[in-house]
């Protein structure tokens, strides 16, 4: 019997505000463990939360970027659950009146472009954090500590429909949503910081059933190939799992990484568990057409929009590259304003030599010496033959060490390529006069040799030399001895 998987994904984004949602705490990561807490992100009792306003409008800014739904009246609920990390022993969330309503987003995988809808997106708080101490992880932990720095950074919960079918749809959604976000500015992007987590509800049925399997919902996956590895096990289990005459429980599963599988973790809980009601702290928030719209006029050009204006000159695999990283995209963008004649030239030096560099030295584009304006010039100088590719190669890896300008460097460095047929011509001469065997087998026939030919040319010249015009002329002064 064949199978199919029905996924869908849960996303939560830590907001980029600087403090948290109901106080006025930083909401930075990082810092001495409980150093930025108040009475209100601990819970006390007898304190009363405040809505942070730019949570509202980050929340609206990516509703109607994933063109969901944004309701008039929105509110909050109270979400219970006791675990230690937890100090009110309920969690501020929304349940039944969510700030984004309906919306989808479009992935590629492979050649085919798939719509996934959103199902909605929610404002909460974030819990604490639990730091176990003494053997690694938790199973061999003597005691745990609880640092609330995190209780109460904003976040918004994304949720898709169940409509993704493969582990590499679930890779490409999340990693589009994840562009997004980042675009937005309002979310770095970081899983590994935890900044941008992932859970995968993932149920089999067999192919052609309408009803749904039992899901099984998998947690920490810290990197977009963690969330593949680990949907694409949890599916073959399940798939074994039913083969064997097995039942599938609904539960919670953790990705243990260096195992590579997902393990048991605890029953899943339903909605009924959490005793929703709405929290009596904070009114329902009235959403006026007139503030979405003005949110919506902010929005920048996202990853979509960009990678099809970019396809007007360039193949869609490097739009998708180029548009992947927000930082790439500006450079590019600028470095094709400074110079708009050769945008794939400028592209192919971006995608290669300078994101190696950025990648070797874990470093962002934002963070690279050279400008923009610089990295078109160094092409505008290739176009004009001032500079062979090698040359540039030379000259890019000494703008990426000082930043200085490349036609500044060319002139300091006299690497300007050597356009002069006479210089060009004496160097064959003395060339072609001491190595004499590879003229005699270029004369037997063996005209292969000439690329050993070039490269002494090229060498004798300092690689200064007009590549195209050493053959030329070098064919040229070949024939007459």
């Amino acid at each position: 019997m064949k199978y199919e998987a029905v996924i869908g994904l849960e996303v939560h984004a830590e907001l980029l505000t600087k403090t948290k949602i109901f106080c006025g705490c930083p909401a930075e990561f990082g810092g001495e463990p409980n150093s930025h807490v108040c009475p209100i992100c601990a819970g006390m009792p007898g304190v009363l939360p405040v809505l942070n306003q730019q949570v509202l409008e980050f929340a609206i800014m990516v509703g109607r970027a994933l063109n969901c739904e944004i309701p008039e009246v929105s509110k909050f609920d109270r979400k219970n659950y006791f675990y230690p990390d937890n100090p009110k022993a309920y969690q501020i969330s929304q349940f039944d009146q969510p700030i984004c309503g309906r919306g989808w987003l479009e992935i590629q995988v492979g050649d085919e472009v798939k719509r996934i809808g959103i199902t909605r997106a929610h404002m909460e708080e974030d819990a604490g954090k639990l730091v176990h101490q003494g053997a690694a992880g938790l199973a061999g932990s003597t005691h745990s500590l609880v640092d609330l720095n995190r209780a109460g950074v904003p976040l918004l919960e994304i949720v898709s429909e169940p409509e993704l079918r493969t582990a590499e749809e679930c890779k490409a959604y999340v990693q589009e949503l994840r562009n997004i976000l980042v675009y937005l500015g309002v979310n770095d992007g970081r899983l590994e910081q935890g900044s941008l987590r992932c859970d995968a509800n993932v149920s089999v049925r067999p192919v052609g059933q309408e009803a749904f399997g039992t899901r099984a919902e998998i947690k920490n996956m810290n990197s977009f190939s963690a969330i593949e590895r680990a949907v694409k096990y949890e599916i073959q289990r399940q798939i074994d799992a039913i083969e064997d005459g097995e039942k599938i429980v609904q539960e919670t599963r953790l990705w243990n990484e260096e195992r590579q599988v997902t393990v048991s973790m605890r029953s899943k809980e339903g909605s009924s568990d959490y005793r929703y009601f709405p929290d009596p702290d904070l009114i329902p928030m009235h959403i006026s057409p007139e503030l979405v719209a003005e949110i919506e006029a902010r929005l920048p050009e996202l990853p979509a929009a960009k990678r099809k204006r970019y396809q007007a000159s360039l193949s869609a695999y490097d739009a998708n590259v180029l548009a992947s990283d927000k930082d790439m995209a500006r450079f590019f963008d600028e470095a094709v304003n400074a110079y708009g004649k050769n945008p794939k030239g400028i592209a192919n030096w971006i995608m290669g030599d300078i994101l190696a560099h950025v990648n070797a030295e874990k470093s962002t584009f934002c963070e690279i010496k050279p400008m923009p304006g610089h990295v078109a010039k160094l092409v505008e100088l290739i176009d004009a033959d001032t500079i062979s590719g090698k040359i540039a190669k030379t000259v890019l890896a000494k703008m990426l060490e000082t930043g200085d300008d490349p036609a500044k460097l060319v002139e300091s460095l006299g690497m300007s390529q050597i356009s002069d047929t006479g210089a060009i011509v004496t160097a064959i001469q003395e060339v072609l006069k001491n190595h004499p065997q590879q003229v005699a087998q270029y004369h037997a026939g063996q005209t292969k040799v000439t690329g050993f030919l070039v490269g002494q040319i090229m060498r004798a010249t300092q690689g200064r030399a007009k590549p195209d015009l050493v053959n030329q002329l070098l064919t040229e002064e070949l024939a007459k001895v």
